[in-house]
């Protein structure tokens, strides 16, 4: 039975790691049209755009734009027979959609092997689909959409109330800690340097990390996020891969961290 419930969570993790790759591409372009259609609306009409979201238009080569076939569609395994290039323009497919599939798929299993086959398991899950998806857009992005911040913030509040990973007065404490403790370390940065170190969502992932996981593991998760932030940017400036002067996303930090600290903290 335990081996069945494995295979159903490594079904479930690759399955939704496909989709994950819908949402990590999508998401931010969905939001860019939205706003270039407000910044528009003030001078003149809205262009008349097709239909553009998580559903429509159907799975397609971003290069030649040919529609994706639906057994070339199937995660992992299509990735591996085409060798990782479209079946039509044969241009490389990016190194992301393997890679999402594959990790949503390891770490449903090592939620399932610390947690069991129950409640927890199931939260803990949503989170960790979250986090991927927050971590990989804002890598390819510099961006940590609202769209996922704040309803894994308010799941976190309602997880409280069971509770599940922290109760309610750990976790709401947690989440104003979360924001407010980068909120200051922004303005202190932005007071003697001139220069923004952060942005706004990464105040808005440690608040719902906080609403998870309670004020206690905040420290721990700073901590984690800022040492590894460090010695990351330090290799690829050795590695002359990212120039000291350009940022570097923390937002994927801040999730790995809080993602060991929801299993392992």
């Amino acid at each position: 039975m335990a081996d069945m419930n494995a295979l159903i969570i490594g079904l479930i993790g690759l399955l939704v790691g496909s989709f994950l790759n819908v949402v990590i591409h999508r998401l931010p372009r969905m939001l860019e049209r939205e706003w270039q259609a407000v910044r528009s609306a003030d001078t003149e009409p809205a262009p008349r755009l097709p239909p553009y979201n998580l559903l429509w238009p159907g799975s397609h080569c971003p290069a030649c734009q040919r529609p994706v076939a639906p057994l070339e569609n199937i995660p992992l395994i299509s990735y591996l027979l085409l060798r990782g290039r479209c079946a039509g323009c044969s241009g490389l497919i990016a190194w992301r959609y393997p890679l999402v599939e594959l990790l949503s798929t390891v770490l449903s299993l090592l939620v399932y092997l610390k947690l069991g086959w129950n409640l927890e398991t199931a939260a803990a899950l949503v989170l960790t689909y979250g986090l991927i998806a927050l971590a990989f857009i804002d890598l390819e992005h510099q961006l940590l959409p609202d769209a996922l911040t704040q309803p894994l913030l308010w799941l976190g509040l309602m997880a409280s109330l069971v509770p599940l990973f922290a109760d309610s007065h750990a976790s709401i404490p947690g989440a104003v800690a979360g924001y407010l403790s980068l909120w200051l370390v922004y303005q202190a940065f932005r007071g003697i340097t001139g220069r923004e170190g952060m942005g706004y969502g990464d105040f808005k992932l440690l608040a719902l990390l906080g609403a998870w996981l309670g004020w206690q593991a905040l420290p721990t998760i700073v901590l984690t996020a800022s040492l590894a932030g460090v010695v990351t940017g330090i290799v690829l400036i050795v590695l002359k891969k990212h120039r000291a002067e350009n940022p570097l996303p923390f937002g994927p930090f801040l999730a790995t961290a809080g993602w060991l600290s929801l299993l392992y903290g």
